[in-house]
């Protein structure tokens, strides 16, 4: 899996598991789906993806190969 959709699957588990946790434990969960978004937010702006970063250094690869 490429580096973009390795970032792209991980954002999408972080917000399912935000709203999961809003809705079985508690409502301030909320400011972790609210975190998720700005940080795809600033990274689309900017350039600049810290869980990009993360990934890389563990070895995901960029470039289209699946």
């Amino acid at each position: 899996m490429s580096l973009d959709r390795t970032v792209l699957a991980f954002a999408g588990c972080m917000v399912l598991l935000s709203v999961a946790l809003t809705a079985w434990v508690s409502p301030y969960f909320m400011w972790f789906t609210v975190f998720v978004g700005f940080n795809l937010l600033q990274s689309a702006i900017t350039g600049f993806c810290p869980a990009a970063k993360f990934f890389r250094w563990l070895g995901v690869k960029p470039g289209t190969a699946f």
